[in-house]
């Protein structure tokens, strides 16, 4: 059943950070009872991306989610896991202090965080990022893997 809600007709019940605390998570109650959850991300200065054909356009953090959701989601148990990955590709990207990042310097930041939580979402996304094309390929990565973490 869909509701329009407006959240000015609402009322807070509860306010807290999310976990990577890069959200605060806000639990909502209608004038007519429903109840519902909002999230308020902070909101960070635009960053222009130059993509590998050249041209520029303005880093767009949904698509970025988009993408990872799309490659990668399948690997995860919840939505909030997917979340938190791009957070912490966000996080990556904004400490290189500068206005202008690159389409791989994207996808290095996003291979970076899937390295430390999901070693299988990291190996379809290298794939797909780094246009594998061959079995050797995989088995690079793989053994990059194994070596990364002493197997």
């Amino acid at each position: 059943m869909e509701r329009n809600i407006r959240i000015g007709d609402s009322k807070v019940l509860e306010s807290r950070e999310t976990v990577d605390g890069n959200m605060i998570r806000r639990r909502r109650e209608s004038k007519d009872g429903h109840r519902f959850t909002t999230y308020e991300r902070i909101e960070m200065p635009p960053l222009t991306v130059t993509k590998r054909s050249g041209n520029k356009e303005i880093f767009d953090r949904d698509k970025l989610l988009l993408a990872v959701r799309r490659s990668v989601g399948k690997f995860f148990n919840s939505e909030l896991e997917v979340e938190s990955v791009v957070s912490k590709a966000c996080d990556i990207l904004y400490n290189y202090n500068t206005d202008e990042i690159t389409s791989k310097q994207i996808g290095e930041a996003v291979l970076d965080v899937l390295a430390e939580v999901n070693e299988v979402a990291y190996v379809r996304f290298a794939s797909v990022f780094r246009e594998f094309k061959t079995l050797e390929d995989f088995e690079d990565i793989l053994r990059e893997q194994r070596d990364k973490h002493g197997r």
